[in-house]
């Protein structure tokens, strides 16, 4: 009786320690240790991975990772070009558990581009879009589009969109690089940044026409950025008056209007501190859980985090705070669902570091956990 006593006990204890357990995917860089994308169970009372993979799966270079709304589904670039192991650009769908965040490869197919470093999904789930940045001129970065099949399954290009350099910068804008893709939140518009072009382009979303959903707005198809800066991952705000944009190589961050997927550039702000003299490389930028500050990773020889306090009544942008990611290029960063820790992928220092924050103030805290994983690049809590 006391035996079954403690099994019960033990069951309980365990039971409410899986409940607290968050899965949480990582893609990687496959040239070097790394195999594929990685699924940990996150700690939500402590803040710590659990450093023993759930589930290691192989794939080539799965830069960036596009969990369904429903988290049945899970898509992934395969960011390969000329003179990788695999030299063709890919898209890659698999089945997920909504609750474990296991996954079960469906289907791959090519992006008809090089190096496709982003995607993400129309808002009902139907394509797939997807972002080949091509570091080479030949063929170009280009926008193509997969259709979601039955099951999750993607069938081949449909449409593809290219584009023109601004000839700039004559060592990275000789060609288009298209950087993120990205619908606005009611799905209506879809929009496209050209790191090479220092262009943001503008297309209506519409399902109806099967093969070419997108078509390029007509009074205003694309925004200029300032010139020479590079156009990088753009968010927008969640009632979708307001995006913003990273920079990448001007080092800022850009604040746009937004209406009718029309967009109108009204603030930049510089990341590095006023007298900088490094290198300063604008990455990538999340909302905390609560919608209250922006938070935005710079890299080169600066490498911090810089949080802002965001304006509920104009969406303008006011620094909260800054704070060292103490490692080397951070690519990608999340927030936990409840806003109390912050997660960095530090691509080149090949790690993941884990800090407390104070969801109140935006304010990152102290470091709490390192954990050791080769070329880390996207980071997707899976919350229930």
């Amino acid at each position: 009786m006391v035996f079954k006593v403690l099994l019960g006990s033990l069951g309980l204890v365990l039971g409410a320690s899986s409940a607290m357990a968050t899965p949480l995917l990582i893609g990687t860089y496959t040239g070097g240790q790394s195999k594929g994308i990685y699924l940990y169970n996150f700690d939500d009372r402590t803040g710590h991975i659990d450093p023993r993979p759930v589930q290691v799966t192989a794939a080539d270079n799965p830069s960036w990772l596009v969990p369904s709304a429903d988290h049945r589904l899970l898509y992934a670039v395969d960011e390969n070009g000329e003179g990788g192991r695999d030299p063709v650009g890919r898209a890659s769908a698999y089945r997920m558990d909504p609750a474990s965040g296991r996954l079960t490869f469906i289907n791959r197919m090519s992006s008809l581009g090089a190096e496709p470093t982003y995607a993400s999904l129309s808002k009902d789930g139907r394509y797939l879009f997807v972002a080949n940045y091509a570091v080479s001129a030949d063929p170009g970065g280009t926008l193509s589009v997969l259709p979601v099949g039955k099951g999750g399954a993607l069938g081949p290009v449909t449409q593809i969109k290219t584009y023109r350099a601004s000839m700039v910068n004559l060592d990275r804008q000789t060609s288009p690089h298209i950087h993120s893709v990205v619908s606005s939140p009611d799905g209506r518009f879809v929009f496209v940044q050209d790191l090479g072009g220092d262009r943001i382009h503008a297309y209506r979303y519409d399902p109806a026409r099967r093969e070419t959903p997108l078509s390029a707005l007509r009074d205003q198809p694309f925004t200029e950025m300032p010139k020479g800066s590079g156009p990088r991952h753009l968010i927008f705000s969640p009632d979708g008056r307001h995006a913003y944009v990273t920079l990448e190589m001007a080092g800022q961050v850009a604040v746009l209007d937004h209406a009718e997927g029309r967009l109108t550039l009204r603030q930049t702000i510089a990341l590095a501190p006023e007298g900088f003299a490094g290198k300063v490389s604008a990455a990538a930028l999340h909302f905390s859980p609560d919608g209250r500050f922006l938070s935005i990773t710079d890299r080169g020889s600066d490498n911090h985090l810089l949080s802002f306090e965001v304006s509920s009544e104009d969406g303008s942008l006011q620094l909260a705070d800054r704070r060292s990611v103490e490692g080397n290029e951070p690519r990608e960063f999340a927030f936990s669902p409840d806003g109390r820790f912050v997660l960095i992928a530090n691509q080149r220092s090949h790690g993941i570091k884990v800090f407390r924050r104070d969801p109140a103030s935006g304010a990152v805290k102290e470091e709490i956990q390192t954990l050791s994983i080769d070329q880390a690049s996207d980071i997707k809590f899976l919350t229930r």
